[in-house]
Order: structure tokens, then sequence, then C-alpha cells
């Protein structure tokens, strides 16, 4: 095996990888390395010098990550189901597990027990009261009041 077939091998593990992360993940992020890796592969094939393969990949992966992946975004996202969730915000809560500096601790709202982080990063210690100031997924962001 020569060099150029190790290098086409290379990208093909590369595309493999990116695309089991893009479908486990669903995040629209390594879907953008897969097509950069796709190219990578083609000129690998044909014969072109590593450097420019990998340059080609990396330029064409984060130019396609900055400036397609905000479109994508916005395009998937018509289906998003709406809930009574955001009625929470500007909610007062009760911290039952600490919340420690980048850290998940968990809050008490409505009789429900929510995870949540903190948006300025300070420690929050047990009982004392914070305000919900968003939800991501299913995490309250919350601030010490």
């Amino acid at each position: 095996m020569g060099i150029n077939e190790v290098f086409v091998v290379i990208w093909f593990l590369v595309i493999l990888v990116a695309a089991y992360i893009e479908i486990t993940t669903m995040d629209l992020t390594s879907v953008w390395f897969a097509i950069g890796a796709i190219v990578a592969f083609i000129l690998a094939v044909i014969g072109v010098n590593f450097v420019i393969q990998l340059f080609v990949f990396i330029l064409l992966s984060i130019a396609l990550l900055i400036s397609v992946k905000p479109l994508a975004k916005n395009y998937l996202r018509t289906n998003v189901v709406s809930t009574n969730a955001d009625r929470l915000i500007g909610k007062v809560a009760t911290c039952v597990k600490e919340i420690a500096p980048g850290e998940r601790g968990q809050v008490k709202v409505d009789g429900q027990i929510w995870t949540a982080i903190t948006e300025d990063g300070d420690a929050i210690l047990v009982n004392e009261k914070v305000e919900i100031l968003a939800i991501e997924g299913v995490k309250l962001i919350v601030m010490k009041q």
C-alpha cells in the first residue's frame, strides 16, 4: 500500500467518524467536517499532495461550519414544539442541591425539581433563592437572587 492509498483510507475513516458523530449528536457540526473529508478523500484518490488535502479539508470544514450551520439550524427549527415551560422564566426557585461554579445542581419550583446551572458561574448553596432566567433543553439557567 503506497502513501497515497494510506491518505485515501485516512480520509475515508474521517468521513465515517464524522458521520457517526453527526448521526449520534444531531448537532449540525460534524456534518461539515464529513463534507470537508469527502472533498479531501476525492483529492487523495486523484493523487493531490497531502498538504493541499489537509488545507482544503480544514478551510472547507470551517467555512461550512461558520456560513451554512446557522442557516441550516434556522431552516430546521420550523418544527419546534411549544411548551408551557417558559412560564417558569422570571419565577423564584429554591436550590435543593448545591450548584458549584461550572457545575449542575438542582432547584425546586412549583413543586418540581429541575436541573440548573448558573448564568454567572457563582456557587449557589442549598436553600438559597434563585431567579430563573432561561431554559435550555431540560435545564434551567438561574441567578442568585
